[in-house]
């Protein structure tokens, strides 16, 4: 019997997708550990973090197929139907982002952006030391990690449900072909 030919595989992350996803991987990571007592590298790690993020968002205007907002963010109500059928476990696989992994990542685009945002406003002259501000960045900041992990979740169950490594496929941009039955 002959082995199995392996399956076809096509690029989907580019370059800049993979490059500005791990570099804010290390970004928000890095702010977190630098969240007391390192002043200034925080302050410039969360300034990377919010320059990350302009990037991926004039990626998503001007990049690649599956690197564009219009690819991949979809309607509330196409993504209610899409969870609809992850919960009656009938969901196609998307080559690119799921609708609940596109509307993900706005959220964690958002959240960051405004947690840099309200960070970078604290240390300014007109609200240096409001309490409300620093309270509201730290909320921003547990948004944050908490999506994070929401998004750690999706991506295990996906790639488990799929039978396909999505890290692995955020490291080297590719992945398998789709079959008659994916969304491309």
């Amino acid at each position: 019997m002959a082995p199995a030919k392996p399956a076809e595989e096509l690029p989907v992350w580019d370059p800049v997708v993979r490059a500005g996803h791990w570099a804010l991987v290390c970004a928000v990571a890095l702010a977190w550990l630098t969240r007391k007592g390192w002043g200034a590298w925080h302050e410039w790690i969360g300034y990377a973090a919010l320059a990350l993020v302009a990037l991926r968002i004039a990626w998503g205007f001007l990049g690649s197929r599956y690197a564009r907002f219009e690819q991949f963010v979809r309607p509330p109500g196409a993504t209610l139907s899409y969870a609809r059928r992850v919960l009656r476990r009938e969901e196609p696989r998307f080559v690119g982002h799921n609708p609940l992994g596109g509307w993900m990542t706005l959220l964690l685009l958002a959240s960051v952006a405004l947690a840099s945002a309200s960070g970078w406003l604290y240390v300014t002259d007109a609200f240096w030391g409001e309490e409300w501000l620093e309270d509201l960045h730290e909320f921003l900041a547990t948004a944050v990690l908490g999506l994070a992990a929401l998004h750690v979740c999706g991506v295990v169950f996906t790639s488990l449900r799929h039978r396909e490594n999505l890290v692995a496929s955020m490291l080297h941009g590719r992945k398998r072909a789709p079959s008659e039955d994916d969304v491309s």
